[in-house]
C-alpha cells in the first residue's frame, strides 16, 4: 500500500480546504483539522445530528481523484438509530460515525451550519425609471347580454384595446380555462398582467386578477460561480422587498469553472447534475424572499438572471464542454427570454425569465450586467470595471470604444488553494495590519468588531473562532508582509528575518509567516504567496492587454465588483500589483453591480435594448490568443510590477527599496533596481 493509498485525499467543499488523513479517520476530525466548519453539539455520539455530510461521487479530473459513497465506511448502528428516531435526508452520513476509506469530495450541507459562508451581495438604493416589461390594468369589463354573443374573453381584450389600447392581445393558454370563473369572482372587474418585452411584441396577457391588484413583483438574480444573490422588487414602485443570497452549490463539483466543465465531460450525468442543483439552490432562494417579502411565488411575474457563460449555460441546461477550450464557442450569445417554469422555477404561471447576453466565450451575462450599471460605454472617461471571482471579467471603455476580457485568476482570492484560506465566514480573518518595525500582526475577523489588539476581541471570537483567511485577508496579508519587508516584490519570505521575529517560521526550504497561534495555527506560506501572484499576474496581465488594445498608459476610473470587490481594500489592491496605478480617490467598490444591471433590466426594458445593443458593439479580446499577454504575465508576478511605475500610489504609500532574497535554490533575482518617482 502506497502512502496515498493509506491516506485518501479528501476535499470539504464549499470552503475548498483539503488535506491527506489515515484510512479510519472520522470524517468530523478530518473537518476539524482543517478547519473547516462542522457543527457537532454531542461530543460525537451521533444524537444532535448536526454534523451532516454528504459525498459527491464522481471523477475530478483537476485533482486526480475519483469519490465515490463507498470510500466512506457503510453506515453504522448510531447512524442507524439517529435514522430511526429523527430521520436523515437521503445522501446525509453523520460525520462523527462515518470514516475515510478512500479519497473523498466531502459537501457540508449549508442547511446544517451555523456559521456558513457570508453571502454579501446587497442590493444598491439607486432609483431607476420604471418601464417594466409587465403592467397591471385595471379594466371593468362589459356583462354578458343574449343580444351581443361575444365571447366572455374577448370582451376582456376589448375593455384592454378600449382602455390601455392593447390591441391584437395573445392569451397565455393557462388562462383560457378560468376567464370565466375569475371574471364573476370579480363582478366584471379585473385586473390584467400584460407583458410585453419589445415594443414590436404582440402583448400578452399572462395573469389575471379579480378586482384591482395594485402589486406586482419581479426577481433579479445573479448566478456568480460561488455565490447566488437574489433580490425580490416590486413591478409598480420599484422598491427592493428582500434580498438573500446562497453560496453557489456547485462548488461540490469544482471551486472553479474549468473544474466544473471538467466535471461534465468526465461524469455522464455531469450537467444535469449541476443544472438541477443551481435550480434547486435558486428555487430555495425564491422562497427566501417571499417569505421576507410578505408575498406569494404566483406573485412573482417576471425574472432577470444573470451569470458567467458557464453559469449561464448550466442554469439554462445548456453543456458547456465547448467553453473548455479554443474558440471557446457559447451555445448562445443573445439574450434568452422564456417561460420560467420551463427552466424548473415555477413561480406564476405566467412569470417569463429574462437571462442577459453573453459578451464572449468567457465574458458572461454577468459582465454585460456590470456593464449596464456602472456605464462605461455612456461617459468620456477610460473606466476599468473588474470583476474579480475565480474567473475575472474585465472591462475597458468609454462611450467612444469598449474592450473586454476574462483573465483565469483561479480561487485563491476566494479562500480555495491557500494553506489557511477560507471563504468569508464568521472567524475568517478578512483584514490585517504588520508593524514594521516588530513584524507583529493585528487583524480584524469576520463576525468581531474589535481588532485582535482591542479589548473585547478575545469575548467576541470566543463565539466565532478564528478559523481561517478569507479573500480580502489574503490581499491585505500578503500586501502587508511585502510593505513591512517580510518578502520582496519577488514575493520569497526573507528568512534572515528569523532571527528578529518568531514570526517567520521556516517551512522545509523555504519560510512562512505566522498570523495567529491559536487552536487555528493560520500562517501564510511561500506556496500562498506564489499562488496569488499567480492569480494576481493573471489578472493585471488581462488588463495591460486592453490597456494596449485601447493606446492607453493609465486609466481615469477603476470599479471593483462583485462581493469580492466590495470588501477589498482598494490601496492593498494597488500594492499588490492587482489593478493599475490610478488615483485611489478614484477607485472605488461598485458592489453588486451585475445584481445592479440584473434589476436595471427588470424594471426598465429599456434597459434590455441598451445592453443588447452595447454587447453587439464590445469587442472581446481573447488574452489566450495574444502574444503579449506572457510578457505582462511575467512583469506583474512581481509586486507591485517589474516594470510599471505606480506614482499615484506612492504619494499615499511607502513602497519598499527594492532586495534581493534568495529563493529556494539559494539564488536570488538580478533586476536592476528603478526608482518609484
Amino acid at each position: 500500500m502506497n502512502a496515498n493509498t493509506a491516506h485518501p485525499l479528501v476535499l470539504f467543499m464549499p470552503s475548498g480546504k483539503r488535506g491527506r488523513f489515515p484510512v479510519g479517520t472520522p470524517v468530523l476530525d478530518a473537518a476539524r483539522q482543517l478547519g473547516v466548519y462542522v457543527e457537532s453539539v454531542c461530543g460525537g455520539r451521533a444524537t444532535c445530528g448536526r454534523c451532516q455530510v454528504s459525498v459527491q461521487e464522481g471523477n475530478f479530473a483537476k485533482h486526480g481523484i475519483t469519490s465515490s459513497d463507498d470510500h466512506l465506511s457503510p453506515v453504522g448502528p448510531k447512524e442507524e438509530r439517529y435514522d430511526r428516531v429523527r430521520g436523515l435526508p437521503e445522501g446525509r452520513r453523520l460525520s462523527c460515525s462515518a470514516q475515510i476509506l478512500g479519497d473523498l469530495v466531502i459537501d457540508v450541507p449549508q442547511d446544517t451550519v451555523i456559521n456558513a459562508q457570508v453571502v454579501r451581495k446587497a442590493a444598491d438604493e439607486r432609483v431607476f425609471d420604471r418601464n417594466a416589461a409587465v403592467r397591471m390594468c385595471y379594466v371593468e369589463v362589459e356583462e354578458p347580454d343574449m343580444e351581443k354573443p361575444l365571447g366572455d374573453l374577448d370582451r376582456l381584450k376589448a375593455a384592454l384595446a378600449a382602455d390601455w389600447h392593447f390591441d391584437e392581445i395573445d392569451v397565455d393558454f393557462h388562462l383560457i380555462p378560468k376567464v370565466q370563473q375569475i371574471l364573476r369572482k370579480g363582478e366584471w372587474k379585473v385586473t390584467a398582467a400584460i407583458h410585453r418585452d419589445r415594443d414590436d411584441d404582440r402583448p400578452r396577457l399572462i395573469a389575471l386578477y379579480p378586482g384591482l391588484k395594485n402589486e406586482a413583483y419581479g426577481i433579479a438574480c445573479d448566478i456568480g460561480s460561488t455565490t447566488i444573490a437574489m433580490h425580490l422588487s416590486s413591478l409598480l414602485s420599484g422598491r427592493t422587498v428582500a434580498s438573500a443570497g446562497t453560496s453557489n452549490p456547485q462548488i461540490r463539483f469544482g471551486e472553479d469553472l474549468m473544474s466544473r466543465v471538467s466535471y461534465v465531460m468526465m461524469n455522464p450525468d455531469g450537467r444535469e447534475a449541476m443544472t438541477a442543483a443551481v435550480r434547486e439552490a435558486l428555487n430555495g432562494l425564491i422562497d427566501r424572499v417571499c417569505e421576507q417579502g410578505g408575498v406569494s411565488r404566483t406573485d412573482i411575474l417576471d425574472s432577470v438572471f444573470v451569470g458567467n457563460p458557464i453559469m449561464h449555460h448550466l442554469f439554462l441546461g445548456i453543456d458547456p464542454t465547448e467553453l473548455g477550450g479554443a474558440p471557446f464557442a457559447l451555445a448562445v450569445s443573445g439574450a434568452v427570454d422564456v417561460k420560467s417554469a420551463d427552466i424548473g422555477l415555477p413561480m406564476n404561471e405566467g412569470t417569463r425569465a429574462y437571462v442577459l447576453p453573453c459578451i464572449a466565450g468567457h465574458v458572461g451575462a454577468d459582465a454585460a450586467a456590470a456593464t449596464l450599471s456602472e456605464g462605461p460605454h455612456r461617459q468620456d472617461e477610460m473606466m476599468l470595471m473588474v470583476d474579480i471571482g475565480t474567473n475575472a471579467e474585465i472591462v475597458l471603455g468609454n462611450s467612444a470604444r469598449v474592450v473586454a476580457a476574462s483573465s483565469p485568476t483561479g480561487p485563491a482570492f476566494e479562500g480555495a488553494e491557500i494553506s489557511s484560506g477560507q471563504r468569508a465566514a464568521p472567524g475568517a480573518i478578512e483584514r490585517v495590519r504588520i508593524d514594521p518595525e516588530t513584524l507583529e500582526p493585528r487583524f480584524r475577523v469576520i463576525g468581531v468588531e474589535p481588532w485582535s489588539d482591542e479589548t473585547g476581541f478575545a469575548e467576541g471570537a470566543a463565539a466565532t473562532g478564528v478559523t481561517g483567511i478569507c479573500g480580502s485577508g489574503i490581499i491585505e496579508v500578503v500586501a502587508e508582509m511585502y510593505l513591512a519587508g517580510i518578502i520582496s516584490e519577488d514575493g520569497v519570505v526573507d528568512g534572515s528575518l528569523a532571527a528578529r521575529s518568531p514570526r517567520i517560521l521556516p517551512n522545509g526550504r523555504t519560510f512562512s509567516y505566522l498570523v495567529h497561534d491559536g487552536e487555528q495555527r493560520i500562517t501564510v506560506t511561500q506556496n500562498d504567496i506564489r499562488a496569488i501572484q499567480l492569480a494576481k499576474a493573471a489578472l493585471y496581465a488581462g488588463v495591460k492587454l486592453l490597456m494596449d488594445k485601447q493606446g492607453i498608459g493609465n486609466v481615469d476610473r477603476i470599479g471593483l465588483a462583485g462581493a469580492f470587490g466590495t470588501f477589498i481594500d482598494p490601496k492593498y489592491a494597488m500594492v499588490l500589483g492587482l489593478i493599475p496605478d490610478c488615483d485611489l480617490a478614484r477607485v472605488k467598490s461598485v458592489g453588486n453591480a451585475a445584481g445592479t444591471g440584473a434589476r436595471m433590466c427588470l424594471l426598465n426594458r429599456g434597459y434590455r435594448r441598451e445592453i443588447e445593443d452595447t454587447v453587439r458593439k464590445i469587442e472581446k479580446i481573447e488574452t489566450a490568443l495574444e502574444p503579449k499577454f506572457q510578457e505582462h504575465f511575467v512583469a506583474a508576478m512581481a509586486l507591485p510590477n517589474k516594470v510599471d511605475a505606480f506614482p499615484q500610489l506612492s504619494t499615499v504609500v511607502t513602497l519598499p527599496e527594492r532586495k534581493v532574497i534568495a529563493d529556494a535554490s539559494g539564488e536570488g533575482g538580478r533586476r536592476r533596481r528603478r526608482s518609484r518617482d
